[in-house]
């Protein structure tokens, strides 16, 4: 368990590190990288939508089949 913990403290930091230096280092200036980050933000943000609606409605699926049981 001690090893899964730091593994994924150390993904998140080296996510979180890599980000800041794309950042840092983009070659566009800030007002094209803030919407460039938007943008994909929000496709991400609909993406979830889309799988969570999706897994809903197959959970819920799953759910009737188990009651009929």
């Amino acid at each position: 368990m001690r090893k899964i913990i730091r593994f994924l403290s150390g993904a998140i930091m080296g996510g979180v590190l890599g980000g800041a230096a794309v950042l840092l280092l983009a070659p566009g200036s800030g007002s094209e990288t803030r919407a460039a980050l938007m943008q994909k933000a929000t496709a991400l943000q609909e993406e979830m939508r889309t799988a969570m609606r999706e897994k809903k409605a197959e959970l819920e699926e799953e759910l009737e089949n188990l009651k009929k049981v």
